[in-house]
This record gives structure tokens, sequence and C-alpha cells, in this order.
């Protein structure tokens, strides 16, 4: 995905691999769309570093690593997902066990994650 302008047709194919990536809990593979300044912010990483903003790709790999690393399978499911051309944001809608979440995530020109931010509840 990476190295082009999104759109809608490439959000599509973005939800698609980034949902196989979380499902063989491959993060270099996830982390592989995000810029290298990339900020993610999540209610768990506040409980895991402290802040609720990760930023920088290395960092959001090594805590993505801690928070996820133990488990080799995810049952991810997509529920839904939209995708707004004049901000460029992508915002998806998953479940994982009985933890509902949303997600949006801003992509850069190139087609790269600049920020992120997910929100959970049951």
């Amino acid at each position: 995905m990476s190295g082009r302008r999104m759109d809608r047709a490439a959000a599509e194919r973005f939800v698609a691999a980034w949902c196989a990536s979380w499902c063989r809990v491959d993060i270099d593979a996830v982390v592989a769309h995000f810029a290298d300044d990339a900020q993610m912010r999540s209610p768990l990483a506040l409980s895991l570093t402290g802040s609720p903003v990760v930023t920088g790709a290395e960092k959001i790999r090594a805590y993505w690593r801690e928070a996820y690393g133990h488990i080799e399978r995810a049952d991810l499911k997509i529920l839904s997902w939209s995708w707004d051309e004049a901000i460029a944001r992508l915002t998806v809608w998953w479940q994982l066990g009985d933890t509902r979440a949303s997600e949006f995530m801003d992509f850069d020109d190139a087609g790269r994650v600049v920020r992120s931010e997910a929100f959970y509840g049951k």
C-alpha cells in the first residue's frame, strides 16, 4: 500500500492486508505501513507505557511486540470501514473476542499511516 496516495480502492486493499497481518500477528507487516514519525494513540498504550501516545514506527513496533507478541494468531473480524477522501482518513470498526473497537488512521501523500487512534469497548 505504501508509496502511492490513498484512495477508496487502496483503502479497501489496506483494510484486507491490515486485518490479515493482525490475524497472523505479523507486527512487522503492520508497522511497514507506518511513516517513520507516525503517532499511535491507544488506551492499552497508556496502561503499558504510561503514555497514551507512542511516537515513531520503531517505538510502535516495540509497543505492539510487548502488547501482542505473546500470541501467535488473532481472530480479528472487520465489522465495517469507511474512507474519507477529503482528509485521507480510514476508520475501521473491528472485533477481537468480546472486544469491539473503532480505529482511525490518517495517511500522508505517500500512502503511509501518520497518525492512528483506537477506541475500545465491549
